[in-house]
Order: structure tokens, then C-alpha cells, then sequence
């Protein structure tokens, strides 16, 4: 974000990051589609700045139970300071800044939300049987075959 264009000390932040973008490398989730960004980053002290926002999308995979392909959608607040300020600078929740500043990449913090956020395990529904674990019928669509041979001996 070029924090040269900041009216009154605020950059409106409105933006969708494709899934394929760098800033997801690594993270083993199916995006779906794009991780959207909105929020504001507003200035602080001198040389401090905050975004405060949210971010949301869309994750495709498995079904952990049946393996069916299942969509899960994701979304959660995103708060993120950055500085120049070296007192601060080791904070968890702080990125540092090397001045003179004009530009503030919210990638890592992005990543970071997004690895936190959205869902690693998904479902097809609560209540999913699973596979049998004997002959990998979905169990969803009834007993197996295994089941009633089991039943009968």
C-alpha cells in the first residue's frame, strides 16, 4: 500500500489476492478463488501505522470422513501494526519498517490470517459417516455390504 496517497492519515484498503499469489506459497489449502482484503490503515505515531480490517475467502478439498469434494468459506478480522519504532519492533503482533517509508506490504500478516483462518479440515456436514473402513463403501449412502455379512455370521 503506498501510504503517500493516505488522506488524513487513512489508506482505504480494498483488495482480492489470487490464490496463486506468492504470498499463499507453502501453505497446504485448496483456495478456491480470492482472498479478499478490507480495511483501513490508519497512521500512528510517527513512523506507526495500523490496519485494522478483515479478510475472507474460499477453500476447496476433501471431505475428511467420505473424501467427497467439499467448499468451506472463511472469514476473520485482520489487525496489524507497523514500525519504525525499534522498542516495538520485536512484538509478535508488529512488523518493522525501514525509513523512510512509503510503501507498507501487508503480505506477511495477510499469510499469516489466512494460515490461521481458514479451515485445514473440512467436512461435507457434521453428522458425515465416513468410508467403511474394511471395504471403503460410503457409509453416508447406507450400510455396507461388509456390515450385513458381519450382522449375519
Amino acid at each position: 500500500m503506498d501510504i503517500r496517497l493516505a488522506r488524513n492519515g487513512v489508506v482505504p484498503v480494498d483488495v482480492a489476492v489470487a490464490p496463486d499469489d506468492p504470498a499463499f506459497a507453502g501453505l497446504s489449502l485448496g483456495l478456491g478463488g480470492p482472498v479478499r482484503v478490507n480495511g483501513s490503515l490508519v497512521a500512528g505515531a510517527r513512523g506507526t501505522w495500523r490496519f485494522e480490517g478483515g479478510i475472507s475467502g474460499l477453500t476447496r478439498g476433501e471431505c475428511r470422513r467420505c473424501l467427497k469434494p467439499v467448499e468451506a468459506s472463511f472469514e476473520a478480522p485482520m489487525v496489524a501494526v507497523y514500525t519504525t519504532s525499534p522498542d516495538i519492533a520485536d512484538d509478535p503482533g508488529v512488523y518493522p519498517l525501514v525509513e523512510p517509508v512509503t510503501a507498507i506490504d501487508l503480505t506477511d500478516a495477510l499469510r499469516e490470517e489466512v494460515a490461521l483462518s481458514a479451515p485445514m479440515w473440512m467436512l461435507c456436514r457434521v453428522d458425515c459417516a465416513g468410508l467403511c473402513p474394511t471395504c471403503g463403501a460410503d457409509l453416508n449412502e447406507g450400510p455396507c455390504q461388509c456390515a450385513r455379512t458381519r450382522e449375519q455370521a
